[in-house]
């Protein structure tokens, strides 16, 4: 395999674990707001990724031999919880607020894993190009 399908496919993936990482800094963010109804609350997002093989290359990507992309975004399907507050702005007319369906614990572990996927690609390109330093450096003895 050469250098640069190395670097290309742990650069997808480290674009990948990034969109990972943001979605899940995202939900955190999140995770305290209320809304008026269950459809404005906020849900949680999740990254979805989809493997790049040699039969799926468009032309753009025909420098990659594999890889990993984000083919979306999506919400999390865990239900929204509803909370008596009949003080809260946010309010409906019964009094509750629905609150997202963010557990922090879980992004915590989503955002562990994202960033030792992360380290680990990181290592992949610094072992990588060590591989090719100490190549070039027989090549010119």
């Amino acid at each position: 395999m050469a250098f640069d399908n190395i670097f290309g496919i742990a650069g997808s993936a480290l674009n990948a674990q990034t969109t990972r990482m943001n979605a899940t800094a995202s939900n955190l963010a999140n995770a305290g707001t209320v809304a008026g109804s269950e459809k404005d609350a906020f849900r949680a997002k999740r990254a979805v990724f989809k493997t790049i093989l040699d039969n799926q290359l468009s032309a753009q990507d025909a420098t990659n031999r594999g890889g990993v992309k984000v083919q979306q975004l999506t919400d999390d399907p865990a239900p929204i919880t509803r909370m008596s507050d009949p003080g809260n702005p946010a309010a409906d007319k019964d009094g509750y607020v629905f609150l997202s369906n963010v557990n922090e614990m879980t992004e915590m572990v989503e955002m562990m894993a994202a960033a030792r996927s992360y380290q680990n690609n990181v290592e992949v390109v610094n072992t990588a190009r060590q591989l090719m330093t100490r190549t070039l450096d027989i090549i010119k003895s």
